[in-house]
């Protein structure tokens, strides 16, 4: 993806990339998918957002590393029921040859290997910890921030409050940052057709 800020630059997304804006509450993020390497975690990051499923939710972690700067944040749907999609399996950083680097865009998921659904991560410096490696699967690398990474940072530097459990303990954002809007910039959006329960207040 070295050749993509040029191309960004002259409006245009190589095949294969497909970009996506967040409108956060902290500022837009913008977002660029690599459907080529990691086409069923992008196909799946891209139906949340066909359908409407990422606006009005929120960035509700503040991982920060302990030593040095950097960390990552997470945010998506949560645990709300109402907006899931069926989960997708897993395409290991192995398998994809993406790496959690610097704005890298990833899913999260459960301690099952294919429970990923709408949440996600945005690194910010390297975590290669996040990478899959011998005996530990790691983590779906789909994208990597290609505008607005100040305003990760920012949202990375926002105060946490001792709530969570586990390895979220103490990384939870004391005012979760709001994704106002989630927009497709490339292509024809395609909604899956499935009920929007959220939208009706039930």
């Amino acid at each position: 993806m070295r050749f993509l800020p040029l191309l960004l630059l002259l409006g245009a997304a190589p095949p294969n990339i497909v970009r996506v804006r967040l409108d956060t509450a902290a500022g837009p993020i913008t977002v660029a998918l690599d459907a080529r390497r990691a086409p069923k975690t992008a196909a799946n990051f891209l139906r949340y957002v066909d359908d409407g499923r990422f606006d009005g939710v929120a960035f509700v972690r503040a991982a920060r590393r302990k030593a040095g700067p950097g960390g990552f944040i997470q945010g998506g749907i949560g645990m709300e029921a109402r907006r899931v999609l069926p989960p997708v399996p897993l395409e290991p950083t192995s398998r994809t040859g993406l790496r959690h680097i610097d704005g890298a865009i990833s899913m999260a998921r459960f301690e099952r290997e294919n429970s990923a659904t709408g949440n996600f991560s945005i690194s910010v410096g390297a975590n290669p910890g996040m990478d899959a490696r011998p005996g530990a699967p790691g983590y779906a690398v789909f994208g990597r921030v290609v505008a607005g990474m100040d305003v990760v940072k920012r949202i990375l530097a926002q105060p946490t409050g001792p709530g969570g459990s586990g390895a979220m303990k103490g990384q939870m954002l004391v005012r979760p940052v709001t994704i106002r809007r989630a927009v497709r910039l490339d292509g024809v959006a395609r909604p899956t057709g499935r009920p929007k329960p959220w939208t009706l207040g039930i």
